[in-house]
């Protein structure tokens, strides 16, 4: 009998515990293009979470190339609106076309306020991930800063500073190709992006995730996210690690 009692206590308590450690799951969407989804980063970002045991998931909206006015207006197959009504997201990370907030400043502002007004209106918060210059124009980076900036301040929100760490990780490391053509990220600058998006929205410390990154398909089988070298990824964990963010899941 009392076997019986401690099985069904037990089997009323799964379920609560599953059902607790669901809603204790921060939600986080990434909503941008291939800025955000080059060489697997928000997969990359669910792996350090996972080995950290921080209660995050990540999921993106992304389609190469696209902008917030196509986000916000669902062109080119963008799917943000129904990603945002399909469930209760935390928070939801922004990152625009990486010319927009120099060829269409008014754009960027107009539709960076809208969206923000979705987000918020669906229950989430909404974050800005700060794109970086291009290989060939460095001088690029001034203006995307002080746009981003900008805009937070007036959407009242704050700014993954991506693009700044990723301009000093160059300058600190010319030796290292950052960059796989002119404005993508290589391997090496998509893992220094998700070392970034890690730390700013859990504050947890960087200096243990490993240099490979590792998921596995539907099958269980294993897909090797990133592999760097050593000396690489002490240096772009070292410089995340010393960079103090505003952002952050723990403090909301």
């Amino acid at each position: 009998m009392k076997q019986m009692r401690k099985l069904f206590i037990l089997l009323i308590l799964v379920p609560i515990t599953l059902i607790s450690q669901e809603n204790d799951t921060k939600k986080v969407l990434l909503l941008g293009n291939s800025f955000t989804y080059f060489w697997n980063m928000p997969q990359m970002v669910n792996a350090m979470a996972k080995l950290d045991n921080f209660p995050m998931e990540v999921r993106q909206s992304t389609v190469g190339g696209s902008t917030w006015e196509q986000h916000y207006n669902e062109k080119r197959g963008t799917k943000t609106r129904v990603l945002l009504n399909s469930k209760k997201w935390d928070y939801v990370v922004m990152q625009n076309h990486s010319l927009s907030s120099i060829e269409n400043s008014d754009e960027f502002h107009e539709y960076g306020k809208k969206l923000g007004e979705v987000i918020r209106d669906n229950g989430a918060k909404p974050y800005l991930m700060m794109t970086w210059a291009y290989l060939s124009n460095p001088l690029m980076q001034k203006t995307i800063s002080n746009e981003y900036n900008a805009l937070a301040e007036n959407m009242n929100t704050e700014v993954i500073p991506v693009g700044e760490i990723f301009m000093k990780a160059r300058k600190l490391r010319p030796d290292l190709n950052f960059y796989a053509d002119d404005k993508h990220p290589s391997s090496i600058g998509s893992y220094l992006i998700a070392l970034v998006m890690y730390k700013a929205l859990t504050d947890n410390p960087v200096s243990d995730i490993p240099d490979r990154l590792l998921s596995k398909d539907k099958d269980g089988e294993e897909i090797i996210l990133s592999f760097i070298d050593h000396e690489t990824g002490t240096f772009l964990r070292q410089l995340v690690d010393e960079t103090e963010f505003k952002t952050n899941l723990v403090q909301q």
